[in-house]
């Protein structure tokens, strides 16, 4: 018999509730300090995971969590960039 195959468990920085890796977005501090979305879940760079509930990504952009869990100032700027990917109400 076969063994199930092991599915990455993360928590989202916000709510802290634990889902698949693969059901999250990783958000990753890049070498130059910037922000980002990372797709693919393998950027080099230290990485926070986000849910798909727009309340966690409005908290999220709203205060420092996101600096907290990526060690680094995040701008402004680099929020309104960060706020094109938030996913919409189901």
């Amino acid at each position: 018999m076969r063994r199930p195959k092991h599915i990455p468990q993360r928590s989202c920085v916000v709510c802290r509730e634990k889902q698949d890796k693969r059901q999250l977005i990783r958000l990753v501090r890049q070498p130059e300090g910037q922000v980002a979305v990372d797709p693919t879940g393998k950027q080099n760079g230290r990485g926070a995971y986000l849910c798909l509930q727009p309340g966690c990504w409005d908290k999220a952009l709203q205060t420092d969590i996101l600096s907290k869990a990526l060690q680094t100032a995040v701008s402004q700027e680099n929020k309104a960039a960060l706020a094109v990917h938030r996913p919409e109400a189901v």
